[in-house]
């Protein structure tokens, strides 16, 4: 099992840890993950820490792909793999219907198709094996749909892509994740119970059968893994608590939000409920307050360095079991975590 570091999405400055993402890369850290919202983007971050930076792998985590075409994408995950010496990762996800169709103004559309097709486009751009042609339901390569002049002619990239070049994708919907498995080389399940990996097995399993001979030898999980030391276990969680209220309450309306329903399948539906019924009356501090001990620290690690040591052999033996390929630490990690890790996971 591997560790990696996310850097977050801006708040109203943008800033870059380099200090800590340098550290993390003297201690061995296999990668580190920027994010974008409705702020700063991912790409931009990511290549200023690949010029700061000369070992440890960047990638995003994630690109909204409603936000530019597959093909800028290639274009982006080609250029910055071949000025970083093959570091780059891409990894995309759909985003909301919130930010897609308030903020950059397209249809949110059918987010597992989306996926597909927009792997399936870049990994055609990847190959070079033939110009780029595609006819599917949310992208056509040339584009024929209204407005179209008919002049759309089918082109070959005319940078190469030296090296294969890993695809992750955000999901944690049943129909998300075995998409994933089926045309991408990875997925970021958010937070994660190691010790639930049944959540995910069956569609993963169903998108293996798909693609024909992939295991989980050649697919790996990155979940988002908060690391908070400190004596006071109350303290600790608390931030933690604050941003699943966020989630599980209030990121999605309250019809359709994935991670309400993520909440319940991983065994805490009725505190999803009343977490959601909470924060969209603007009880956000009611809700946070409602968030298990028991989420909280199934998905993360959280108060004395003792504590942390030992429920992280949980994450040591869904590593062993393939089910965890890397431990994503949170943007919060102190200089302390991010040694205490890598001392736990060697």
């Amino acid at each position: 099992m591997k560790l990696g570091l996310m850097t977050g999405y801006s708040g109203s400055t943008l800033r870059i840890p380099l200090d800590t993402i340098k550290h993390a890369e003297s201690l061995g850290y296999d990668s580190v993950w920027t994010a974008e919202a409705y702020g700063a983007d991912a790409v931009t971050t990511a290549t200023w820490i690949l010029a700061n930076t000369s070992t440890i792998k960047v990638g995003t985590a994630i690109m909204q792909m409603p936000a530019r075409s597959p093909a800028m994408a290639a274009m982006t995950a080609m250029s910055l793999s071949h000025l970083s010496g093959n570091r780059f990762i891409v990894g995309l996800g759909a985003s909301g219907p919130q930010v897609v169709e308030g903020w950059h103004g397209v249809p949110y559309g059918k987010p597992v198709t989306r996926l597909k097709e927009y792997i399936a486009i870049m990994k055609q751009i990847f190959a070079r094996e033939a110009p780029a042609t595609f006819d599917g339901k949310q992208y056509q390569l040339p584009y024929n749909g209204e407005g179209a002049t008919g002049m759309g002619k089918p082109l070959k990239s005319i940078l190469h892509c030296n090296e294969e070049i890993p695809i992750f994708a955000a999901t944690i919907t049943p129909a998300g994740v075995k998409a994933a498995a089926e045309v991408a080389d990875g997925f970021f399940p958010v937070w994660m119970d190691p010790g639930k990996f049944h959540v995910f097995e069956e569609p993963v399993k169903e998108g293996f059968a798909v693609a024909g001979n992939k295991t989980l030898d050649d697919f790996q999980i990155a979940p988002f893994v908060r690391v908070i030391i400190g004596d006071d276990l109350e303290k600790c969680r608390q931030p933690i608590k604050d941003n699943l209220a966020l989630y599980i309450g209030g990121m999605g309306a309250r019809s359709k939000n994935f991670y309400n329903d993520y909440a319940k399948r991983l065994g805490f539906e009725e505190q999803a409920v009343k977490i959601q019924d909470l924060y969209l009356d603007g009880k956000k501090a009611e809700a946070a307050a409602l968030v298990p001990d028991e989420l909280v620290d199934a998905c993360n690690l959280v108060g004395p360095v003792d504590r942390i040591r030992d429920h992280a052999q949980r994450w040591i033996e869904a590593g062993k079991a393939g089910h965890v390929s890397t431990m994503l630490l949170g943007a919060d990690t102190t200089k302390e975590g991010l040694e205490l890790m890598a001392g736990i996971v060697g």
